[in-house]
């Protein structure tokens, strides 16, 4: 943890002692080091970029995360011995608004969390002293500032690179946009040739006029010089100037391709009468081309592709946003290896160096900015709106593996779940979307020529009916159906009908996925239950409704990875679990699945048992394992015996496994490759505590729940059984056919949510048949009407009772009282999950009886935990 400092400013001065000799092309250095942060100007610690304060706030039990102002300082030494170059202070992204000082004096401000902004502080520096950086982040809602509300955390804070920029007088500009200065367009593109047009923008700083030369050099992939070109510019005085510049055609290009990423290199390097470098540029050249069909789908290079990966937010567990960039790369690296050919960069432009690693990998991209779920009808929000595209747009640029520039996410999710909104603001909602979205769209197309437009949208007709989805060149649809919407198969059935009354629209599948928690298992998945079985049914459903029908572009899971979501009650709270990977990336039995249908780069066949912990099996109960491959077919083995020859359809075969007690050993063997699991189960013929010693059940639940928090699984519930356990009445709390989980809620001082989150109402009495001995009994309980905060994306037809009424029983285990006129909601004001435990002696075979006397209202109750003393 940073160092706190209690007495006012400590500056750390940092010396960059920068020498700068006149046949060199100037110096970027990276200022990461050394920070000093204060959320009130008295209190100041160091830190290092990349930084949020938002790491630790936004995962606590306590609802919100800190929205306001932050102080940033720094020092730097600079040399007078460069007082003739230009100088530029560049933030790679700060969220969401910063003011910038330096010495003391405002140099600029920038809004949008974002993108990169720099700024020309010569006339700033003091020479041969140090200089004072100070920058003030603000990530407070603003109504002029996208994004306004959205399914993820803003965390405040400097989270990209801080760069000092010292350049010659002449250079490549870096005002336009915080853009590189030059861009590369391909007015031609086939197999045969391919044309290069690169589209400069130089800065001359010095008083008088200057003779340059703008050299170009193009290299192969082994560094082979392809051609070259030299431009010879005459830069006037005091301006920044355009240059359109043609190169050499190329014969026989190598096309640039997710099977093929082929790259050539561009140099660029200004030059000034005498030969001495100025500045000098590098960027990937990928020669490829891009169209879209409404009836036949995607096409690259002029041959149909199916689009087919993911979406990605940039967060990671402990770190916020604020991210070391070999965390992020590792993450293209595992999206590549699933087989993904195309990632959407949601809902934000991402770290620049994210793109460098899709271009050499071979992935496309959607890239996009956060104008999300409602708009603000104001100039200033218009304005902050467009300069982020444009700023996206120009920074983004020259990657080859950006093909689709995006700028809206389901903008009207607002306006439709808000019934407090009166007509007339919903038509002037409408209007105002529309009106910005047009104003997007022709910003993008004028910009981003030769580049895919895209927007996505929620489920509801509203945008069709304004009109929007017929804006960009591909409207992407997010669909949840068989999580928050009908079933899963209507995503076919709904997806055939737009294609029929919106036949000249191309589409695309641009969210979908269930949250899956790998704590949770079961052999009935049902809709919402948080379980990876539930997530691998959906997921590998969708992925055959896609690949069935030709005039869809493709598919973009959501999401890639567990992400933070601040206000969310899922199975782990504050995060959305829709994930094919954890939050720290350990990967989901899905994203091996997705691997087998997308990567047939070599053999490979996963047994997904991984996160099977705890299980337990009654009597002669079987329990179904899926097993994913690439591979035809192969023979299965249970602890040595052949147990099926299986055949993959759609990557997956489903295998069931008549465990025995204690170690099982499964083996795949295919043709070409083999896999070796073990699974640890618990067989039970009774409940006699002759070979384990605890045994809990999850109350109110059909999923087993493995809980870290008491090392370990509960077992499904279940109506009483004669010899075994169950409730003999109740119903499970909060559940329909399209909702499993009970309450979406946070629960206070426990990380076992899938524990006290699914419970039992109006259960007055549950039995555990076990035999005679001493036992610790814990029972757990959750008060389920206490309010929560509002969460539109997990609707259902049951809304909370408004008008709480009390809730009052006596606990007995065996008739004998434990807790008498007990009242969660006095007693735990807030949504804590409670343990009731006592000790309990078990006679004269009666087993354990729980009964939940009611005084007032209805008695819940969550689950049980029983432990057997001797």
């Amino acid at each position: 943890m940073p160092r706190r400092i209690t007495y006012k400013i400590l500056l750390f001065y940092i010396v960059l002692g920068v020498a700068f000799l006149c046949e060199t092309n100037g110096q970027t250095t990276t200022i990461n080091s050394g920070w000093q942060f204060s959320e009130d100007k008295t209190t100041w610690q160091t830190v290092n970029i990349p930084h949020t304060w938002n790491q630790d706030d936004a995962f606590d039990d306590e609802p919100g995360y800190r929205r306001g102002l932050g102080y940033y300082q720094k020092q730097v030494f600079i040399s007078s011995d460069a007082k003739e170059n230009s100088h530029y202070l560049k933030f790679n992204a700060v969220n969401q608004e910063a003011t910038v000082f330096i010495n003391g004096q405002e140099i600029g401000n920038h809004k949008g969390g974002y993108t990169a902004f720099n700024f020309n502080i010569s006339e700033f520096i003091n020479y041969d002293a140090y200089n004072v950086i100070e920058v003030t982040v603000d990530n407070s809602h603003n109504v002029d500032i996208p994004p306004l509300d959205a399914d993820f955390t803003f965390y405040g804070g400097i989270y990209r690179d801080v760069e000092l920029i010292t350049l010659p007088k002449q250079h490549f500009s870096l005002e336009d946009f915080a853009s590189d200065g030059f861009y590369i367009n391909y007015p031609r593109v086939s197999e045969e040739q391919a044309q290069i047009e690169v589209t400069a923008i130089l800065n001359n700083m010095a008083s008088i006029k200057e003779k340059t030369e703008l050299q170009f050099t193009l290299l192969d992939a082994e560094g082979r010089i392809v051609n070259s070109h030299t431009e010879k510019l005459k830069l006037q005085a005091e301006r920044s100037e355009e240059f359109k510049i043609q190169l050499p055609e190329v014969k026989s290009p190598k096309l640039w391709s997710p099977e093929n990423p082929y790259l050539y290199q561009l140099k660029l390097v200004l030059q000034d009468k005498d030969g001495k470098i100025l500045d000098s540029k590098t960027t990937n050249i990928g020669f490829r081309w891009v169209s879209v069909d409404p009836d036949k789908g995607f096409y690259l290079n002029g041959k149909p592709i199916k689009l087919i990966g993911v979406n990605r937010h940039q967060d990671y567990e402990g770190y916020g946003n604020a991210v070391p960039i070999a965390l992020q790369k590792k993450d293209i690296e595992l999206i590549k290896d699933m087989g993904s050919n195309v990632i959407r960069f949601a809902h934000y432009p991402h770290a620049r160096e994210l793109y460098d690693l899709c271009d050499q990998l071979g992935i496309l991209v959607w890239t996009e900015i956060p104008v999300i779920n409602i708009v603000t009808d104001s100039e200033a929000y218009f304005e902050t709106s467009t300069n982020m595209q444009k700023e996206h747009i120009k920074q983004y640029y020259n990657f080859p593996s950006v093909v689709m520039f995006g700028y809206m996410n389901e903008i009207f999710i607002r306006l439709v779940f808000n019934n407090k909104l009166t007509d007339q603001e919903r038509q002037d909602l409408k209007k105002a979307s529309v009106k910005l979205a047009t104003q997007l769209e022709d910003v993008t197309r004028e910009l981003a020529p030769n580049h895919i437009t895209v927007m996505a949208g929620h489920l509801n007709d509203v945008y069709n009916e304004t009109g929007i989805a017929d804006l960009p060149m591909i409207f992407g649809w997010n669909l949840y159906f068989g999580w928050y919407d009908k079933d899963i198969p209507d995503l076919g059935i709904f997806l055939d009908e737009q294609h029929k009354h919106y036949p000249k629209r191309s589409m695309l599948l641009s969210e979908y996925g269930p949250g899956a928690d790998v704590r949770i298992f079961t052999k009935t998945p049902k809709k919402f239950d948080f379980s990876t079985d539930y997530q691998a049914k959906l997921h590998q459903s969708y992925y055959k409704q896609i690949t069935e029908r030709p005039y869809m572009t493709g598919m973009t899971a959501w999401n890639y990875a567990d992400f933070g979501s601040e206000f969310r009650g899922d199975a782990i709270p504050h995060v959305n679990q829709k994930g094919l990977v954890q939050y720290n990336r350990t990967p989901k039995d899905i994203y091996y699945w997705y691997k087998s249908v997308l990567n047939d780069e070599q053999p490979f066949v996963h047994i997904a048992t991984d996160f099977l912990k705890g299980l337990t099996l009654f009597e002669d109960d079987s329990y179904a394992i899926q097993i994913v491959s690439n591979q035809e077919e192969g023979i299965v083995y249970l602890n040595g015996k052949k147990q099926a020859d299986v055949r993959f359809e759609n990557g997956v075969v489903t295998v069931e496994m008549p465990f025995i007690n204690g170690i099982n050993h499964i083996k795949l063997v295919s043709e070409t490759i083999s896999e070796e699991k073990t699974v640890k189960v618990l067989k039970l013929d009774a409940l006699d505590f002759k070979n384990f010693k605890r045994f809990g059940i999850n109350i109110g639940a059909h999923f087993y729940f493995n809980d870290e928090e008491r090392d370990i699984t509960f077992a499904p519930d279940q109506a009483y059984k004669n010899g075994w356990y169950g409730y003999l009445d109740g119903t499970p709390y909060g559940m329909t056919t399209d909702k499993n989980q009970g309450l979406p809620h946070d629960i206070k001082n426990s990380t076992s949510e899938p524990l006290f989150q699914t419970l039992l109402e109006g259960c007055t009495a549950y039995k555990v048949d076990i035999p005679d001995g001493n036992y610790k009994v814990d029972l757990f309980f959750v008060e389920p009407q206490i309010k929560s905060i509002e969460n539109i994306y997990n609707l259902s037809n049951r809304k909370e009772d408004s008008n709480q009424k009390k809730r009052v029983i006596d606990v007995l285990i065996n008739n004998n009282a434990i807790e008498k006129q007990f009242n969660l909601a006095i007693a735990y004001p807030q949504k804590y999950g409670v343990t009731l435990t006592s000790e309990v002696e078990i006679k004269n075979d009666k087993g354990l009886t729980i009964s939940l006397q009611p005084i007032e209202g209805r008695p819940v109750i969550s689950g049980v935990l029983i432990e057997k003393i001797n």
